[in-house]
Formats: structure tokens, sequence, C-alpha cells
């Protein structure tokens, strides 16, 4: 069942919210457990329900597995044990076709296998579960009953893609006492904000922008691009990119903030980011700290000198890569970003060398260069094959020639001796629309406030360091005003998702 579909918003959370909200008012904690449980595996079961057992014994067997680490002597082993039952099913349905191909394709055999229908939410619910499987083992993680457990791996909000959360963020806020019910209508409306801005963002922006960067991509499995398509398909792929996760992560917020529940942030304006390491303070929070504190730290993390620490920013990236997709183009994306990483490092130590004083725009090239790195990496993020992301490349570096409609180039200059130039007939509405189309995007994103900012006299997240204060005008407040414009936007999603199919997160897919 996805977040942005007319049974979800209409059929589903309604049930869910009501049972819940009442259970809170006539019952005890426990049977609000169960309720939630019950509802996320309805949630999650929609979807594909022949998958259901999967996550049913992945959850029973961690529990086991996490209530006899506080009681065995060979608590290690046993940990050692839980993590290789977590990576085996998810290396079976997610890396073994990929793996096997690439083993026969060593012998000589190229011949495509059929690959593994992607349980939904796989990625996520094993690597929380392996957070608990940890915290377990270093005693920090409080010993619940069954249902207290399966409503932290499952509950709807956060199962299918994020943020991975720790067991001590989450659960102790369902133990808390029963709200007052302004607390409650409160939790409500600031949900309700929340989860309608996530629902534009995703329906009405990144659904649009895909109808440009789709086409482009499908293009270049065949056929080189020019220098504007190509420009086209990277950019617009990037904004869709950030609309569908930040639209994701802002209704995951919403929904979560329903029933009283606050998350981390795993989105914070990665694109206004004016490094690499920056970038990734921003982009996919929760990963990030997934992979530094259970990867990069305990390979070493910068404590065994300079060239160590590179090795291990490295290793982590690559992971990173291997995480998201079983794809050559994957495994590139996190080497890509792990060289990226190295460099930034060693920039931040040579530039100390050479001078403190910070440069007059420095924060202003950082990002640019930044934001066009990134870009180039999505490339191999999005295609399907390298011959496709070379393709797109080249377009972009001017390899391919450059094209643009007549109309909106009038003037007789030949130019084709210097940059293989050419002017087309047609097309000129369509180029026009197809760049404001990516310049409103890139606005929003580079110069606008995000959703945690604009609610953050609410705290919309668990990190308050983040909560800036921003002018009281882009403040969200109970008001008419914001109420006709929070209106406007579930308006505009309704119309979209009425006229189409609804389509699915970006990152249901890794």
């Amino acid at each position: 069942m996805l977040f942005n579909s007319l049974e979800f918003i209409f059929l589903f959370l309604p049930v869910a919210l009501l049972g819940y909200l009442g259970l809170r008012k006539l019952s005890g904690q426990t049977h609000i457990y169960v309720w939630l449980t019950i509802t996320s595996l309805v949630f999650y079961s929609w979807w594909d329900s022949t998958m259901s057992w999967l996550i049913l014994s992945s959850i029973l067997v961690n529990f086991g597995i996490g209530r006899a680490l506080k009681n065995t002597n060979h608590s290690r082993m046993l940990l050692i044990f839980g993590i290789v039952a977590n990576l085996a099913p998810l290396t079976y349905y997610k890396y073994s076709g990929f793996l096997y191909e690439n083993f026969m394709a060593i012998l000589g055999d190229s011949t495509p296998i059929e690959s593994y229908i992607l349980p939904l939410g796989i990625s996520f619910f094993t690597f929380q579960q392996i957070t608990y499987l940890i915290d377990a083992y270093k005693g920090e993680a409080k010993d619940y009953k069954f249902f207290h457990y399966a409503t932290f791996v499952t509950f709807f909000p956060q199962l299918i893609a994020g943020p991975i959360v720790h067991h001590s963020e989450i659960m102790p806020q369902f133990d808390q006492k029963r709200s007052t019910f302004n607390k409650l209508l409160e939790n409500i409306a600031i949900g309700i904000s929340i989860f309608t801005v996530g629902l534009f963002k995703k329906v009405v922006i990144a659904d649009n922008l895909a109808l440009l960067a789709s086409p482009v991509f499908q293009t270049s499995l065949t056929d080189p691009i020019e220098f504007f398509t190509a420009w086209t398909g990277a950019l617009a792929y990037t904004f869709q990119l950030y609309f569908d996760f930040s639209g994701y992560s802002d209704m995951a917020i919403g929904l979560a903030r329903m029933f009283g529940i606050i998350l981390p942030a795993n989105f914070f304006s990665p694109y206004k980011a004016t490094s690499i390491i920056d970038f990734w303070r921003r982009w996919h929070i929760t990963l990030s700290r997934f992979l530094k504190e259970y990867i990069y730290i305990p390979l070493g993390g910068n404590r065994k000198g300079n060239v160590r620490r590179q090795t291990n920013l490295m290793v982590t990236m690559l992971i990173g890569g291997i995480w998201h997709g079983a794809g050559w183009p994957f495994i590139l994306w996190g080497i890509i970003h792990g060289i990226y990483l190295v460099t930034n490092h060693l920039w931040i130590k040579a530039k100390g060398q050479w001078s403190k004083k910070k440069q007059p725009y420095s924060n202003v090239i950082g990002g640019v260069i930044t934001f066009l790195a990134v870009t180039v990496a999505w490339v191999f993020f999005k295609a399907e094959t390298l011959s496709s992301a070379i393709h797109i490349l080249k377009g972009m570096t001017l390899l391919n020639g450059m094209e643009i409609p007549k109309a909106l180039f009038p003037f007789n200059i030949d130019l084709s001796h210097i940059i293989n130039f050419q002017t087309v007939i047609g097309g000129g509405h369509a180029f026009a629309w197809t760049w404001l189309q990516i310049f409103i995007a890139a606005s929003i994103c580079l110069f606008g406030r995000n959703t945690i900012e604009i609610f953050s006299d609410y705290k919309p997240i668990l990190e308050t360091a983040l909560l800036e204060k921003i002018p009281p005008l882009l403040r969200f407040r109970p008001s008419l005003a914001w109420s006709f414009f929070i209106s406007v936007l579930f308006y505009a999603s309704l119309c979209q998702m009425l006229g189409e199919k609804s389509s699915e997160f970006l990152y249901f897919n890794f």
C-alpha cells in the first residue's frame, strides 16, 4: 500500500488512527502494541501478501536472539549468528541473481536469469533489526515483550523506506502516559499538515519531473544523447529523487506524529550542502548514521592513520552503494562517493596547511561543485547499465553535440565548428516548459525552507539541533492562512492522484 494512494488516505489511515486513539483512551498499552502490529502487517501485506512470512519470521528470529543476548555467556558468537541470519535473506533476494550472472559471465555464459522479486522494505527492516541486536549486545536495548518489539519493526510510517531508527529512540515514546485531548488534536493537526506537504512533493512535483527524466534515460540505453537532453535527464532525475525522498520523509514524519511519535530526521536540504561531507550529513541521515556507527567506526574510523581512514571511507561508501542495489551502476556510484569523500578530507587537510582564513564566496563555490558532483553521480544511480550512464555523461560534456529549437536561437550563426551546434525545427514550447520546471524545482531545493524548518516550533524531529528558527512569516501557525495553504496543497495532490495511477517511491526499490 502506498502513502500516496486513495485507499491508504481514505480507508487504511482513518481506521488505523481511530483504533489507536480509541485504545489509548479505553485500554492498556499491550492492546495498543497488538493493534499497531496488526495494522502495520496489513499495510505490508496489502502490497504482497506472499512475503508476509518473511517479515514475520524475521521478527520472531530477531526477538529470540535479542532476548538470548541478554542471558548468555556467548553473546559475541550469538550476535555474529544474528547478523548473518539477517543478511542471508537480504543477500538471497537482492544479490544472488547479480552474483550468479557475473559468475557465469566469467565462465563465458552471458545468459540472463530471472531476478527474484525483492520483498518490500527488506533493506530497511534488516538494518533496523541489526541495530537492535547490536544495541542488545551492548546492553543498550531494553527488554521489551514480543508485541513491543514487533511494533518497533513494523510501525508502518517508517517500515518500507525508513528512517532506520534505534530501539531507544522510538519505543519509550509509545510508553508515554496518555496525552491530553489538546495535545492529541495538536499532534493530528501537525501530522496531517506535514503529511500533506510531503504528499504534494511526491505526486505533484516528483512524479511530473519523472516524466522528463525517464524518457531520457530510456533513450540512453541504445542511443547517444545530445547536450541539452542529457542535462534535462540528469537534472530532472536529480530533483525528482530529491522531492520523492523528501516527500516520503515528510509523509513518514507526519504519519508518525498523528500517533504521537516523533521520528529522527532523515532528510535536511541536502542540495544546500557546501561539501560532500556536508551532503552526507543531510541526505538519508539515518543510513549515514548506520554506516558510520556499524561499519566505518568498527573498521577503525579515523583512529589508525590517514591512509587507513581513507580506506575505511572507501569501504563504507562501497557498502552503501551495494546496499542501494545489486548492479554495477550502484557499485560505481558508491565508489564515486567514496572518492568524493576522500578528496574532500584531503582538501580540508591541505587547505588547513595553506591558510586558516576563510576565503570569500567559498561556500558558494563549494555548493556549486558539490551539487554538480552529486548530479554526475546520480547518473550512475539512475542508469540501468554502464553504457547508458556513459551516453548521458558524454552528452553532458558536449561530446555528442548540442541541439536547440530554432525558435529559441533565431540568429544565423554557424557554431558547428566550435561545439557541434545545430538548430532543429519545432519543440520550442516544450523546451522552454521543460527548463522552466527544472528551474522552479531547483529554486525550491536551493533557496526554499524545508519542512523541518517550517514546522520547527512544533518539534517535528528528534534532533533539536536542526530546529533553527526562521522568519516568523515562513513558520507554520494554526491560522486560517496556513489552513487554506495546506488545503490547496492537498486538493492539488488529490487532483493529480485522481488523474493518474499512484507511483512507487523511488526508495521502495532499495
